[in-house]
């Protein structure tokens, strides 16, 4: 990505089906400086690349109004201080409405007052208050003023007060018209009920105060040279009131003798159309369930020192630098440092261990885990976006924002949709009228209403996106997150599974095993010696070899001269003497006779354990041998992984011997070992041109070009950051059992994906010819269009459900 391309995600309102979402996303992606966008109905979302030298947020939202749709913003207030004159609060209020996301931003000189609007999803509170202090004064977020109320409770409550309306006003309008019915006329109706002037007040403000969202819809819709849900639901309803409003003024006239109205077509129908938006609404609002069970771990206050004082103040206003204090039982708030105390923490929120784990002095911690016993001091390290916690939360929004290749058809779909169910209708009108009931206009009217509102895009739309949003945020809680619908998508197609195996198959912290010291030495100057001469090593096998010295409570000593010599090992002098620590060829380049100790060697390489040699002045001392264990869980979950028909291969820098040695461990048949970091990238375009889908799991740096050639790159989450970033999906608990997790959750959302596309098209394929063939009376083509909706969120939603 470019220095001037940047990201947003902007939260939309007023999208009613799949025609909505296709039609910003083409809008969006029409502007000059508008790399992609892509818009998701379920999370009615949008995520915008783009380019800040050519066009910003502000043009974006207009962009989104001037299509007919709102963008949702968040607002709050600050308090601020250092302004001395009118011309510190207009550099302020300049300043602020220059940044990226910000809405609108007003500064009171008097009350020392900042009232921001702003885009949450581009902007945090933090942020407003780092731009304050970078011109130069000091800001501080009002308490309980930043609204924080879900955009989506707000439109459930106005729907719900909108239904309830219209349902008092419809239901006598369907007293009079299920009394029609010969096998229903016994039902006692009032008189009034039956007066066609009534019925005309009852229905009017239904038609015009209720369903005048669907008229301003169809109206930006068609201005905008597109057709949605809106024009659909407009067209039909309009047809049964605006024909039943010339019946009752033809009646006037004395023409007509009987009149037969459909008032409570239109009423009904609108009545019902709201029903099942209320449902999805709230069904869609379970949707992200995961979100907010992630954002409920955060901390929402943080005790910290500043001017010598402890102080409680609310998470967003914690900086880099702060010192925390964290009592017994208190929740972590952000990632840190610790500079005094010790505790255990528990830290089964991010890692999924359920045994607590030590920290002390100068050890990292993790926002969100909980101090159990010990009273500590913290440096905060990362704050607000920046923490772990707030990482996953984006890694998973931004999957359960992001569109899965499948959806290309439902997207294609919906786009000829709404006109091609427009010309069915006015053909199916024709047919009835001119040919099966000749004449008969109230027939022929009545099936063109069912056929224009039991075809609705909803379903189709919501199909996918739904069941992503599920499937993502229900693995998040099991430690494994998607970055993308894509990756989620293709993972299920994965054949062959790549394991690194240092990190991976592996704990990845080697321990001192051996120890064999020749006869012309004693123990306790040979292990001094090489401790001390690994001591200035940085490898991991040197440390390993300090540490398990260090351990035997062995004083370690000064290197007077230290040389690493990659690949083969080091060489030192200590106390005047020169020690060698290595390989078989660094023995041989010195000329150190090493025969007697090759098949020791042999036989600690075959137990899959690292031997090295030493040599003392010039003469072969003894040799010492590492091992990395692998992790408790990994010959279950390998096991498990090939139970799934999967093909597994463990890759290494390793030579061979060791190699097999912790492959034949961990029940692994196939083998790549002494494989340069470089070369691993190579291996898997190997069995990617055999025709192998293959997935490489990786936590080093020298993973991360496999990772990103790989099909699906899976990165452990206790690994490097750039293996993460470079990864498709991180596995947060570090447990090769995610690994099949992984593959199974994505197997269940692309059936349930699946599932929702074959009921959406068989839906519509089915309902619109039975409603031509007159089989549908208009309000139950109403309530089946409102129910398809509800019942493919519902489906997707049995994803939150899944257990491993």
């Amino acid at each position: 990505m470019t220095q001037n391309v940047k990201e947003t995600n902007l939260q939309i309102s007023g999208m009613t089906c799949a025609a909505c979402a296709t039609r910003i996303e083409k809008g969006l992606n029409k502007l000059a400086g508008v790399e992609s966008a892509t818009v998701n109905l379920a999370l009615e979302k949008s995520a915008i690349k783009y380019d800040s030298s050519q066009i910003k947020v502000e043009d974006i939202e207009n962009k989104i109004r001037d299509l007919g749709y709102d963008v949702v913003t968040e607002k709050a207030e600050f308090d601020i201080t250092g302004m001395t004159c009118a011309a510190c609060s207009a550099r302020i209020e300049k300043g602020l409405n220059k940044l990226d996301g910000i809405v609108k931003a007003n500064v009171n000189l008097a009350l020392e007052k900042a009232t921001v609007e702003f885009n949450g999803s581009a902007l945090s509170v933090n942020d407003i208050i780092k731009k304050v202090e970078n011109l130069g004064y000091g800001a501080q977020i009002k308490k309980d003023t930043k609204e924080a109320v879900d955009h989506r409770q707000k439109e459930i409550e106005k729907q719900k007060r909108k239904f309830i309306f219209s349902a008092i006003l419809s239901l006598p309008l369907l007293w009079a018209m299920v009394s029609h019915f010969s096998f229903t006329s016994f039902i006692w109706v009032p008189d009034i009920f039956m007066n066609p002037w009534f019925q005309l007040l009852l229905a009017t403000p239904v038609q015009f105060i209720i369903g005048g969202q669907f008229y301003i819809g169809a109206y930006k819709a068609l201005k905008n040279k597109s057709a949605n849900m809106d024009v659909l639901v407009a067209l039909g309803t309009s047809a049964a009131y605006f024909y039943s409003l010339y019946l009752s003024i033809m009646s006037l006239s004395g023409s007509l003798h009987t009149v037969e109205l459909y008032y409570e077509t239109s009423a009904v129908l609108i009545t019902l159309i709201i029903l099942g938006k209320l449902f999805e609404a709230k069904a869609k609002g379970r949707s992200s369930e995961a979100i907010k069970k992630l954002m409920g771990l955060q901390a929402k206050t943080a005790v910290v020192e500043r001017g010598g004082m402890e102080q409680e103040i609310p998470l967003e206003e914690v900086i880099v630098g702060d010192i925390i204090h964290i009592k017994p039982g208190e929740k972590i708030p952000v990632d840190g440092r610790i500079i005094e105390g010790q505790s255990t923490i528990d830290e089964s929120m991010l890692t999924g261990e359920s045994v607590p784990v030590d920290k002390k002095a100068g050890d990292e911690v993790i926002g969100a885990t909980i101090n159990k016993n010990g009273f500590l001091k913290v440096e905060a390290i990362k704050v607000g976006r920046d923490t772990a916690l707030a990482q996953i939360i984006k890694v998973v929004e931004e999957a359960q924002g992001s569109k899965a290749p499948i959806q290309r058809l439902a997207d294609k779909i919906s786009g000829v949709f709404v006109p091609i169910v427009v010309g069915l209708a006015v053909l199916t009108f024709i047919i009835w009228y001119f040919v099966i009931s000749p004449g008969d206009f109230p027939e022929a009217l009545e099936k063109l209403i069912a056929v224009l509102v039991i075809a609705c895009p909803c379903a189709l739309g919501l199909a996918t996106p739904t069941s992503i949003m599920a499937g993502s945020g229900r693995s998040a809680e099991f430690g494994i997150l998607f970055k993308g619908g894509e990756h989620l998508e293709m993972t299920h197609r994965i054949s062959t599974v790549v394991l690194d195996k240092t990190g991976t198959v592996t704990n990845g912290t080697p321990v001192l095993t051996d120890i064999f010291v020749e006869k012309n030495f004693t123990e306790n100057d040979f292990v001094t010696l090489v401790g001390s001469a690994e001591k200035q090593s940085e490898h991991p096998l040197a440390q390993a070899i300090v540490q398990g010295i260090k351990e035997k409570g062995i004083a370690l000593k000064n290197a007077t001269e230290f040389e690493a010599i990659p690949g083969f090992g080091i060489r030192a002098v200590i106390d005047g003497k020169e020690i060698l620590v290595g390989t078989r060829k660094l023995m041989s380049q010195h000329n150190v006779p090493i025969a007697n100790a090759l098949s020791k060697m042999d036989g600690l390489e075959r137990a899959g354990k690292t031997a090295m040699l030493a040599a003392i002045n010039g003469q072969f001392a003894g040799t010492v041998a590492v091992a990395d264990t692998i992790k408790i869980t990994s010959k279950a979950a390998i096991r498990r992984l090939q139970k799934m028909g999967l093909d597994v291969i463990m890759i290494t820098g390793d030579n061979q011997k060791t190699a097999m040695a912790i492959a034949e461990q961990a029940g692994i048949e196939h083998v790549i070992a002494e494989v340069l970091p470089e070369g691993k990238a190579e291996e898997i375009k190997k069995l990617q041109a055999q025709g192998k889908k293959v997935a490489m799991v990786g936590d080093g740096i020298n993973d991360a070009p496999a990772l990103a050639v790989a099909d699906i790159g899976m990165a452990i989450g206790t690994g490097a950051d750039v293996a993460m970033e470079a990864a498709d999906i991180t596995l947060i608990r570090g447990d090769l059992n995610s690994i099949a997790d992984a593959i199974f959750m994505s197997k269940k959302t692309i059936a349930n994906i699946k599932q929702n596309l074959f009921w959406a098209l068989a839906y519509n394929s089915l309902g619109i010819p039975v409603a031509a063939l007159g089989f549908l009376a208009p309000w139950l083509a109403g309530a089946a269009m409102a129910f398809s909706s509800v019942s493919v969120v519902l489906n997707a939603l049995r994803l939150q459900k899944v257990k491993l």
